[in-house]
């Protein structure tokens, strides 16, 4: 599944949905996205919380882990370390890149670089996801 359409409806009651996540292009080994920095979404001082930062970035990370899944699967984050760089303030729109670095049969590790409106690297987030049976 690699339809920015089909993936982003999947979103939109989700968390991400309500942050503002928005999928802009889905590869087997890249996703990336861009997401508004809202008053609700920031710290005092108008700059996008660094929880913020985490969850746009897991989002992308769990999505490219979705689109990889074998049929009869899904996935849960295990582990995720961001470093901040930079910050994004209100009104602006920051981005999201996340590319794969290991996609094996048990895990999946998707490294997200998030940068702010000037293209300023902000954060980047590594992630590991484990890739389970479904429940049937």
């Amino acid at each position: 599944m690699q339809d920015v359409s089909v993936v982003q409806k999947m979103l939109e009651p989700l968390f991400p949905g309500l942050m503002g996540v928005r999928l802009t292009e889905l590869a087997p080994d890249l996703v990336r996205a861009e997401m508004e920095v809202r008053p609700d979404l920031c710290t005092a001082g108008g700059i996008l919380h660094g929880g913020a930062y985490m969850a746009f970035a897991d989002t992308l990370g769990a999505v490219g882990t979705v689109i990889n899944l074998a049929a009869g699967k899904r996935t849960t984050t295990t582990d995720s370390s961001t470093k901040f760089m930079a910050g994004a303030r209100l009104g602006t729109v920051v981005t999201g890149e996340s590319t794969a670095l290991h996609k094996g049969r048990t895990t999946m590790v998707w490294q997200t670089l998030v940068r702010n409106a000037d293209g300023r690297l902000c954060a980047v987030v590594t992630q590991t996801q484990l890739v389970m049976d479904a429940p049937t």
